[in-house]
């Protein structure tokens, strides 16, 4: 069976406090990922919360990258969909870790729209 994406669930731990409390910081980072996977940019959408926080996502022609973080945990749940073999979703999640410079990632993948041969089949004749 073949799937048509991966998606990343990841959970990232020990965190820099300023990394994760700065808008710009964490758009230009996740963007970065996304560009270091080989993945499409085409939109780009973040919010800065009161007092500490941001939420973002980066909408890439493969799917998309997403962001929630708590600062003053030094915490961030991020996810990342990628559709296709051509972008790893992987290398998105390592370079994000590292740019936030995580102490611990626990992450895992979800194989989405998982496929039979015939379901495949059907998909590329439509």
């Amino acid at each position: 069976m073949q799937s048509l994406g991966r998606h990343v669930l990841a959970e990232v731990y020990g965190c820099r406090f300023e990394v994760l409390n700065d808008i710009k910081k964490v758009q230009d980072i996740m963007v970065n990922a996304a560009l270091e996977a080989g993945a499409e940019v085409r939109e780009v959408v973040f919010h800065k919360f009161s007092p500490q926080g941001v939420s973002g996502v980066v909408v890439i022609s493969e799917s998309h990258l997403a962001i929630h973080t708590w600062p003053e945990l030094g915490y961030a749940a991020v996810d990342v969909f990628t559709c296709g073999d051509r972008v790893d979703p992987w290398d998105a999640c390592n370079y994000m870790a590292q740019m936030f410079g995580a102490e611990s990632v626990d992450a895992s993948e979800i194989k989405r729209g998982m496929m039979t041969e015939q379901e495949e089949r059907l998909v590329v004749n439509i």
